[in-house]
């Protein structure tokens, strides 16, 4: 009998000491993974700048405490982030310029809802083109109590022409996310041919808020004097600038990424999108991943935290969906 308890202890200890390398047991500790991934990432960043702001998008779910609208608010998750993102709430979420069914419209806002009842702040991004369409998305988000931007290009790559006066444009100074009326979500910077380009561009503008890429085309950092620039509305007012940065998937084009994964891949890193060449699942709850991602001075977070972004966007929050 001894012996059968010393066998059982030391399968315990072994089995316990591996625990954040294996995978999660059941579906809702997937979600409760990514929560702890986010919290730690709003812990650290938040330890340099308190001001500094976490906005994950997508993978609404996690707001509640069941992953459903019956849930209680999830509260250490909402104390955790600023604002949430959500793609697709009333157009593209089947088809680009098309609207987004209502019964997904409804689960979507419920979950939305949780969020912002708790003090965050929604910013939805809606992928429609026609001008009647782009009218619509932002009147609809406007009565939902949401920030709204209508990408007429699912690249994300240029900034649109209409509205002509861009929606609820101020000259405020904006210092707090609380204050945002308005966004621009610009993370492909392809079709500016320099950085000068593109700061050029964004300081025209007169946006409250701007969701950018760290990289100009995937090479060069922004520097923290060239984000401080693009904090200058064109009418004297100020905006906040956060950057993009995926954490549910591996991208082959960022700078963290080595050549020897192509044949010989670490153990966090898994299937490729199929919708996004160059982008790899992840085990997300990995500690190497996260050591990528946060947590020390060569991370990702680290060098966007050292160029003075007010904010960090956090793309694929909903990765758990896959595991599940």
């Amino acid at each position: 009998m001894r012996n059968t308890i010393l066998l059982f202890v030391s399968i315990f200890i072994i089995s316990s000491c591996n625990k954040e390398e294996s995978n999660p047991h059941n579906e809702t500790e997937y979600k409760q993974k990514m929560r702890e991934f986010v919290i730690g990432i709003s812990q650290y960043s938040k330890s340099t700048n308190p001001n500094f702001l976490i906005i994950p998008q997508n993978g609404i779910e996690l707001v509640s405490s069941n992953g459903d609208v019956s849930g209680q608010p999830h509260k250490a998750y909402l104390d955790a982030i600023d604002a949430n993102g959500q793609e697709d709430l009333f157009y593209g979420y089947d088809k680009d310029d098309q609207a987004t069914s209502e019964t997904v419209n409804s689960y979507l806002k419920e979950l939305l809802n949780i969020s912002k009842n708790h003090g965050n702040k929604i910013l939805v991004t809606d992928y429609c083109s026609t001008p009647s369409k782009m009218t619509n998305s932002y009147f609809e988000n406007n009565n939902a109590g949401y920030v709204s931007f209508a990408a007429n290009r699912r690249e994300l790559d240029n900034i649109p022409t209409f509205p002509t006066s861009i929606n609820q444009e101020n000259n405020s100074v904006i210092t707090n996310i609380s204050q945002v009326k308005n966004f621009l979500y610009l993370i492909n910077p392809s079709n500016f041919s320099s950085k000068t380009d593109f700061i050029n561009a964004v300081t025209a503008t007169n946006y409250d808020l701007l969701i950018m890429d760290l990289f100009f085309n995937d090479v060069k950092a922004f520097t923290s004097s060239e984000i401080a620039q693009l904090k200058n509305k064109a009418n004297g007012g100020k905006r906040l600038v956060v950057s993009y940065m995926s954490i549910g998937e591996a991208e082959d084009y960022r700078y963290y990424w080595q050549t020897s994964w192509n044949t010989n891949k670490p153990a966090w890193l898994d299937t490729e999108n199929p919708d996004w060449a160059g982008n790899y699942k992840v085990k997300y709850w990995n500690t190497e991943w996260q050591n990528i991602i946060y947590g020390n001075d060569n991370s990702y977070l680290k060098k966007i935290l050292n160029t003075n972004f007010d904010g960090v966007y956090l793309d694929i929050i909903d990765a758990f969906k896959y595991y599940e």
